[in-house]
């Protein structure tokens, strides 16, 4: 999480990245401008929100004409790894996922094989995980096991 995005944008669309996703917190005042810009330099907008926000204040970057292509739920407070999973922020999955049937959800934070169940019954599609993959003596069969469950759930969305 940065405290202005917005400095962020250009050397993250020069140096070729696909998208860029800004926390809510951080651009309450200037989240459209910061949509166009995103876009103007070629990448997909996603917007993330702590455990303490309310949904509801995405709505209108999900809805609106220049819309983001991506919610990011995080499921820990941001800002340093290994973290555990805080699973009553799966009602916010849920809630995205019933209001925006194809919306790319994404979780961050406590992932790996004993919580990817929850994240993706309630309707996560995008997964982060690190301590749980860099952490594994095995960091494929990880990856694979979670791509897996989350393969197997969407058609039940």
């Amino acid at each position: 999480m940065v405290t202005n995005p917005l400095d962020y944008v250009e050397p993250f669309g020069k140096a070729g990245a696909s998208g860029f996703t800004f926390h809510i917190e951080a651009a309450r005042e200037n989240w459209n401008e910061l949509i166009q810009k995103i876009k103007a330099k070629g990448m997909k907008p996603g917007v993330s929100l702590k455990p303490g926000t309310p949904i509801e204040e995405v709505y209108p970057l999900v809805e609106g004409e220049n819309h983001v292509d991506l919610v990011l739920v995080m499921t820990v407070e941001p800002g340093f790894g290994g973290q555990k999973f805080m699973p009553e922020m799966m009602d916010k999955v849920r809630k995205l996922r019933q209001k925006y049937p194809s919306l790319d959800i994404e979780v961050d934070g406590g992932l790996g094989p004993s919580t990817i169940d929850a994240a993706a019954s309630a309707g996560a599609n995008c997964i982060v995980a690190g301590s749980s993959v860099f952490g594994a003596p095995e960091p494929a069969q990880v990856i694979s096991l979670m791509r897996n469950r989350v393969e197997g759930v969407k058609a039940a969305w």
